[in-house]
């Protein structure tokens, strides 16, 4: 199995085209088309972690934080960076970052955090727009079945929980075949006038290539005649952050005990408790300070994320619990979101968690 087989069942669950305009996710360093001999995962890269891939015999990492943020002008053997990067060309790793496109799908990294909160009803936090394209495509009825079938299979037509969803309706086109045509119907030089369908469906905006590729195999024209339009709707399933509930009000402070205990934190930084009873949680792994309006918008009791800022605890406002139990403790569960995502397309396929604790910041 080749490097890029995994790469694809990744991008598959949280599309490359996801990721922030920042981030640097995807291949590092390394060949896609390269045998793997096993994979280990991690949160981070570290040079470290390169060595443990070694004594593992995997020539790939997946990791969620890329080592590469920014441009390398030169290789400096001091630099953590570019150690790391240097340890894997030498010795054939390669590197593979899956960031913020995983932390923006539903069932990705804050997904993971909803599982160890057992959370229901969950939806996604900051729902993302203009990730959803329609397309109509005019087509002979007899075509139309044809037509439908194969944009389906290339996922078009799907919408929340139901599948090969279209709009159909009927009319009459017209044409006249000039000099060089090849058509399927009608005579050169003469207008021809053919009943058609117009077919509508909906499909997420990274798969534009394979929707299109897939209508016109399927086409009877020489020249399809279509139309692409982008739509403001959200998209429910893509965005920042989630918020979901207990099935049942908990009493806070024990609530905040055992999110100590499931994520293992060594103290918690939390703004003022302002109620005994909480249901509707909200969680952001990693930095997500710039969810805390959404949150209290959508009425969460309290809010989970990391890396907040002195002046950003005040933007509470006494709305909800603001709770930050650290960036390496609200995405730790990722490394264990990859396993389940390796194990559930290649059984029998030689993956490790990393043993190695990356986490840079230590507790007294």
């Amino acid at each position: 199995m080749t490097i890029s087989t995994i790469i694809s069942v990744l991008e598959k669950m949280a599309p490359i085209f996801l990721q922030e305009s920042y981030d640097n996710s995807g291949l590092i360093t390394g060949l896609k088309q390269t045998e793997c001999t096993g994979a280990l995962l991690c949160l981070d890269v570290t040079e470290s972690v390169i060595k443990e891939a070694i004594s593992k015999k995997c020539n790939l990492v997946v990791a969620h934080h890329p080592i590469i943020f920014k441009g390398i002008k030169k290789f400096d053997p001091d630099y953590y960076v570019d150690k790391t990067i240097i340890a894997a060309i030498k010795n054939d790793i390669a590197i593979y970052a899956c960031h913020t496109n995983m932390d923006n799908v539903i069932n990705g990294v804050n997904g993971k955090i909803a599982d160890k909160l057992n959370l229901i009803n969950r939806k996604i936090l900051q729902p993302k727009s203009s990730l959803i394209q329609k397309l109509a495509v005019f087509v002979p009825f007899e075509y139309q079945d044809a037509l439908e079938k194969s944009l389906f299979e290339a996922g078009a037509g799907e919408i929340g929980n139901y599948g090969e969803c279209s709009f159909v309706s009927e009319g009459v086109g017209s044409f006249k075949p000039l000099e060089g045509a090849d058509p399927h119907t009608g005579t050169m030089g003469i207008r021809t006038i053919q009943k058609e369908a117009k077919v509508e469906v909906v499909f997420p905006v990274w798969k534009q290539p394979a929707i299109l590729n897939a209508m016109r195999s399927a086409h009877p024209y020489e020249e399809v005649a279509f139309e692409l339009y982008t739509l403001q709707n959200k998209h429910q399933d893509i965005g920042a952050g989630i918020i979901g509930e207990f099935e049942q009000s908990v009493n806070t402070i024990d609530f905040l005990k055992e999110l100590k205990s499931i994520f293992n934190v060594k103290c918690l930084k939390h703004t003022q408790i302002i109620s005994d009873k909480i249901k509707k949680i909200a969680v952001c792994g990693g930095s997500g300070s710039f969810l805390i309006q959404d949150a209290i918008r959508a009425n969460a009791d309290v809010f989970i994320t990391s890396d907040i800022k002195y002046h950003d605890f005040f933007e509470a406002n006494d709305k909800l619990v603001l709770v930050d139990i650290g960036h390496f403790e609200s995405e730790q569960f990722t490394i264990e979101l990859f396993a389940d995502v390796l194990k559930n397309n290649f059984p029998t396929f030689a993956h490790f968690k990393t043993d190695v604790h990356t986490n840079p910041v230590k507790y007294l």
